[in-house]
């Protein structure tokens, strides 16, 4: 993982020096909308856990940045950015018929927040289809490094005819550090739109690194996870040279 993470951090920045002599280049901000996706296997079911990422908690965020977009020759080119993306999750109060502590019929919801820095380096190639307006089409890899991550169960059961709060449990940020891998890695596929200095991308991140230390289901651990995201964004180059 330090590997590949020290190899693409050297290449954005052997590319930055490159490009510095590249004729089209830009250098702008961007923000929008984020769908981190995290994928489990159910430490309930050890049988099909190995084999099944069944369980899926899709959150809602955002994410703001920078972006630095250099082309090559032709339409061809690099866009290297810098994300800051925050998720929740909240599903909500929900019966579960399952027997906690001797107290049936009880409700549980569960919570999730979720920080992260990305690092990404998007290969692209920009079509002109009128002047100063481009259709691109990238993909490429995106370090993650998470900031923080909370996922919090919270259980009510049943007295006489009202719902009765009697535990949490979850991670803090100690646990989390404890159970998650701070670094992910992942590859994306998308396409944007530019009009002059103004453009808008949107795509999706295929997690290709297992985010969980565990490797075994003890005390209900998840062994074998992957971080997915659905993302578009909305940005402008500051600085635009064409």
């Amino acid at each position: 993982m330090k590997k590949i993470f020290v190899t693409i951090v050297v290449a954005c920045l052997a590319l930055s020096a490159w490009a510095v002599e590249l004729p089209k280049q830009g250098f702008g901000m961007q923000v929008g909308w984020a769908q981190p996706i995290l994928r489990l296997n159910d430490p309930a079911n050890p049988s099909t856990a190995k084999d099944s990422l069944s369980n899926v908690v899709k959150m809602k965020g955002f994410k703001v940045g920078v972006v630095y977009d250099g082309s090559f020759i032709a339409g061809f080119g690099t866009s290297i950015g810098l994300n800051y993306t925050f998720g929740a999750y909240n599903s909500g109060w929900k019966k579960d018929r399952n027997n906690y502590y001797g107290m049936p019929y009880p409700r549980n919801r569960q919570i999730i927040t979720y920080h992260q820095l990305e690092l990404y380096v998007d290969w692209q190639y920009k079509f002109e289809i009128a002047k100063e307006t481009y259709l691109i089409l990238y993909t490429g890899p995106t370090i993650q490094c998470g900031l923080g991550f909370e996922m919090r169960d919270d259980y009510q059961t049943y007295e006489g005819e009202n719902y009765v709060p009697r535990y949490f449990n979850g991670y803090d940020a100690a646990d989390a550090d404890q159970t998650f891998r701070r670094f992910n890695v992942t590859w994306g596929l998308g396409a944007g739109f530019q009009y002059q200095r103004y453009f808008l991308r949107g795509g999706y991140d295929f997690g290709i690194v297992n985010p969980y230390k565990h490797t075994d289901f003890t005390n209900g651990n998840h062994t074998r996870g992957r971080l997915d995201q659905w993302e578009i964004k909305l940005g402008m180059y500051l600085w635009y040279t064409d």
